[in-house]
């Protein structure tokens, strides 16, 4: 049986981010314990197991098995890339201007809005954590309380100032 192999896409070698605060951080290190301790010695089994079953080109099971350990194999690479490269936010004690791991508040069109600006492994727009590297805080960054940033947005562009640096 043929594993289906597609084509690589536009994003598909980007290396993550490596701006990640603490907590990141030792999430990924539990991660990588769990799928070294667990997972991997699991799936060397299963694979170890279904090799006894004879002709691997016609065992299914097998080959499932052996692309199962491949993509544990890859990931445990990845997150110790991941690791390895890894830049920690640190809290910022200088409040002047907008840098990584900082809380600011903007009003645009008359309404307050508060962001919390980190690495992009850890963006969630809906609890108000957004990238260094999207438009917004692209724009924030470097600026200080008080500044109006011009952010281009899909169909419209959008003016922000600057209310509070945390």
């Amino acid at each position: 049986m043929r594993v289906p192999i597609r084509k690589p896409g536009q994003y598909t070698h980007l290396k993550p981010d490596p701006h990640i605060t603490e907590e990141k951080f030792k999430e990924l290190e539990d991660k990588l314990e769990k799928l070294k301790k667990v997972s991997w010695p699991r799936a060397v089994k299963e694979v170890k197991r279904l090799a006894l079953d004879g002709d691997f080109s016609e065992n299914a099971a097998y080959q499932i098995a052996k692309g199962r350990l491949r993509g544990i194999n890859q990931r445990i690479m990845e997150i110790e890339d991941h690791l390895k490269r890894a830049i920690i936010i640190k809290p910022q004690e200088n409040k002047e201007s907008v840098r990584l791991g900082h809380r600011v508040t903007i009003e645009a069109v008359g309404q307050e809005k508060t962001y919390l600006i980190l690495g992009s492994s850890e963006t969630n727009p809906k609890e108000g954590i957004i990238s260094h590297n999207s438009p917004i805080g692209s724009a924030l960054i470097g600026r200080k309380v008080g500044d109006k940033v011009k952010v281009q947005l899909a169909n419209k562009e959008v003016e922000y100032k600057i209310i509070k640096i945390e």
